[in-house]
């Protein structure tokens, strides 16, 4: 099939697009679901525990497991600056407004088909002289038409060193210097934006911090594998041993902190023990002002060989 015409088959906002665990060309935003959730068989629910006490609670959820979840407060949505079209962003606000949500737009500086992307440099070097300056204002435009309150994390996961990101290849000053530059550029088409900055949560992320003007919010990701916690540390891991680290890497910098990715797998006791204590509010973690659920499959392999964990909250259970 031609790539027009896979194209002209995705329907909404709702694909998640894989094929042998590589991202194919998308002309749509990855994130919100055309219809209702899959539901066959006997059903297993790991969601986060929500109370009166929890922090903010939002999910990337491309299935539409959250789709009338009332605990839900943030809708989380990827999309591509390249090879978009971002007038279906509208679908993305629509859904939102209708479940008094906010919107958190990441927004990845590349293609999602592999084979169109730029190589690191070439991408770092065309960001720096300009020549990407017309992507962002377009995404930042579009955003300053929809009616949902937007935060923009862009280029997230900097600090990684498992290769899954182009720009996580940068100097930290190089960086730096692009993502200033992209905010600049956004706040000239969109005044009311907020800017999340989002290492992984690496101890290197300080040196990639780009300054308080440009950040309004940090994000980080948490993700909790039971096997790979008890293959690598003997025991199986908390949520508060995960985030612990990570928080006081960026307590420093006094900006709100969220988990903008969160996902956990593993036996019923640990999903109970990470469902339970994900969304609390904690003495130790007082900037953590929401958690964000990644509901879906994981999109890039971890280490051999625990492949792509599947971190979405509803599912077939095992017999």
């Amino acid at each position: 099939m031609s790539n027009r015409k896979t194209k002209a088959a995705m329907i909404a906002l709702c694909v998640t697009l894989a094929t042998t665990g590589t991202i194919l060309a998308a002309s749509i935003p990855r994130g919100i679901p055309s219809g209702e959730a899959a539901r066959t068989g006997r059903i297993a629910d790991k969601r986060p525990k929500i109370g009166p006490d929890s922090v903010i609670f939002g999910a990337y959820d491309p299935h539409g497991d959250f789709k009338n979840d009332p605990n839900s407060k943030i809708e989380h949505i990827f999309l591509p600056w390249e090879d978009v079209d971002l007038g279906t962003l509208s679908l993305a606000d629509d859904y939102a407004q209708k479940r008094g949500r906010k919107l958190l737009i990441t927004v990845e500086p590349w293609s999602w088909a592999v084979d169109w992307r730029s190589t690191s440099e070439e991408l770092l070097q065309g960001i720096l002289a300009g020549r990407y300056d017309n992507n962002m204002a377009a995404v930042c435009e579009t955003a300053a038409t929809l009616k949902s309150d937007v935060t923009i994390r862009w280029a997230q996961e900097m600090d990684e060193t498992d290769n899954q990101f182009t720009w996580a290849h940068w100097k930290p000053s190089s960086y730096v210097a692009a993502y200033r530059r992209m905010v600049n550029v956004c706040r000239q088409h969109d005044k009311s934006a907020k800017f999340m900055w989002s290492p992984k949560g690496e101890p290197s992320l300080a040196s990639f911090y780009p300054g308080d003007d440009v950040v309004d919010v940090i994000g980080l990701s948490v993700f909790g594998l039971q096997q790979f916690d008890r293959d690598h540390f003997g025991v199986d891991r908390t949520f508060a041993q995960l985030l612990t680290p990570k928080y006081k890497l960026v307590q420093a910098f006094n900006k709100p902190v969220v988990v903008a990715e969160l996902g956990y797998d593993g036996d019923s006791t640990y999903v109970a023990n990470w469902a339970a204590n994900a969304a609390k509010q904690y003495s130790e973690f007082p900037k953590l002002t929401a958690v964000v659920y990644f509901n879906d499959k994981e999109l890039y392999p971890w280490p051999k060989p625990y492949g792509l964990p599947n971190w979405r909250v509803v599912k077939e259970a095992s017999f």
